[in-house]
């Protein structure tokens, strides 16, 4: 008999997400991968072993046990589209908006991403650390275990290689696995407002080569996680052509690609980030039948955000639902940010994708564990229950996984494991 760490046994369902042929598309989408009575044996940070529970016992002793009669246990959360690192306040546009003011009416009147941008442009390490850290513990117990995080607040170099070195430190300091993005095309910052194209040249020349000589000195290079380059392609932001060189250059970099897409307004996204090799593309709220094709026929992952339309009060959902039908990977995000989405709840992202997008909990599931892993290029480490894969994992009090997206407003974890550690226990 083999010896592990840790080994968890007796749970009513043993909830996987487990592929072995990568993201999972279509009807795949529908099946959880779920054990009754199932176990799981882990030893240092990796899973040893996955069955259920009369077998895993048979087959190995542990230092430690967790039983997990009657409970639910879960692949940990993947968030791959989060703004975490910010200063600042919005609420004030949340008036707004109720008001009848639309997003962009609120970014082209010096508001928005350009309100955030002068709060953290005048903010210290300090200060964004604070904020960062009190809403990642927040998603933490909400059951996330990796997030992605961009910069896209500083618009010049200086803040955002400050954003950089906060996102870096949290990863060190809090228990999430974190996932670097460098987003300096999130807006057109004041000083060059009515010369995008002048902002564009110093993203490629200055910005983009001094991100990249940054992270080949972190430790997210160290230990091979990959480090993204973001854009956003959208009417008061960026044009297709002027999102293509960015990502063009960020890819000549070494860097991976990520594109904001088809939020209000749809100028061509999706083949443009699809031809370039994006790992994700996000949003896709105006997407097409003919662009849902596209995205299925590549390897890139499409990430619907239902909380940022929810929070607008919005009726336009991404069409996830022709997404998965057309044969895409889909993933689900927060989209966590401090204007347009500020939801730190992947439970509830489902609850809504459920119930405006027609997705099943099974779909939803897979969207936030396994395909989100995915989506931020970290698949095959994160985001199923599987031998070989990182131990993030989730002891819920739900008698059914499918109460997670039914219930709402409500949080069932109870224990959040992260790397074959307890990090978080509520009895």
């Amino acid at each position: 008999m083999k010896q592990v760490d840790l080994l968890i046994h007796n749970a009513r369902q043993l909830v996987t997400s487990a592929s072995d042929k990568g993201p999972k598309r279509g009807l795949a989408m529908r099946d959880a991968g779920v054990i009754e009575n199932g176990a799981i044996a882990i030893d240092g940070e990796s899973i040893a072993a996955v069955g259920e529970t009369h077998v895993i016992r048979a087959a190995f002793s542990a230092r430690r046990e967790i039983d997990a009669h009657d409970l639910v246990v879960l692949p940990g959360f993947v968030d791959p589209h989060t703004h975490l690192v910010f200063a600042g306040s919005r609420v004030n546009e949340f008036e707004m908006r109720l008001e009848g003011a639309s997003y962009l009416e609120i970014l082209a009147n010096g508001g928005g991403i350009i309100s955030t941008t002068r709060a953290t442009r005048g903010a210290t390490p300090a200060d964004l650390m604070a904020v960062a850290r009190r809403n990642l513990e927040r998603m933490s117990v909400l059951g996330a275990t990796a997030v992605e995080i961009k910069t896209g607040y500083g618009l010049d170099l200086e803040t955002e290689i400050k954003m950089l070195e906060v996102i870096a430190q949290l990863d060190l300091d809090v228990p999430l696995t974190i996932v670097p993005t460098f987003m300096p095309a999130h807006a057109v910052p004041p000083e060059f407002r009515g010369r995008t194209d002048d902002y564009v040249e110093v993203i490629v020349n200055r910005m983009l080569p001094a991100a990249a000589d940054w992270y080949r000195r972190s430790h997210f290079a160290k230990v091979g996680r990959p480090c993204f380059v973001d854009v956003f392609c959208e009417r008061e932001a960026f044009s297709l052509d002027q999102s293509r060189r960015v990502l063009e250059v960020a890819k000549s970099l070494g860097f991976a690609l990520k594109a904001h897409v088809d939020q209000f307004t749809n100028l061509g996204g999706v083949a443009m980030a699809v031809q370039l090799g994006a790992t994700s593309i996000d949003h896709l709220d105006t997407i097409t039948s003919d662009e849902q094709s596209v995205i299925a026929a590549s390897t890139t992952v499409a990430v619907a955000t239902p909380a940022a339309t929810f929070h607008a009060g919005g009726r336009q959902f991404t069409d996830v639902r022709g997404l998965i039908d057309a044969g895409a990977a889909l993933a689900l995000t927060t989209d966590f940010n401090p204007g347009s989405s500020p939801c730190l709840s992947i439970p509830l992202v489902m609850a809504i994708a459920c119930r405006y997008c027609r997705l099943t909990p099974a779909e939803a599931l897979n969207a936030v564990t396994l395909n989100a892993a995915y989506a931020v290029g970290m698949g095959h480490r994160l985001g199923s229950i599987e031998v070989g894969k990182q131990a993030d994992l989730l002891v819920s009090d739900l008698d059914d996984y499918r109460v997670l997206a039914y219930e709402m407003g409500g949080n069932p974890i109870r224990t959040v494991i992260r790397s074959g550690e307890v990090v978080r226990r509520y009895d």
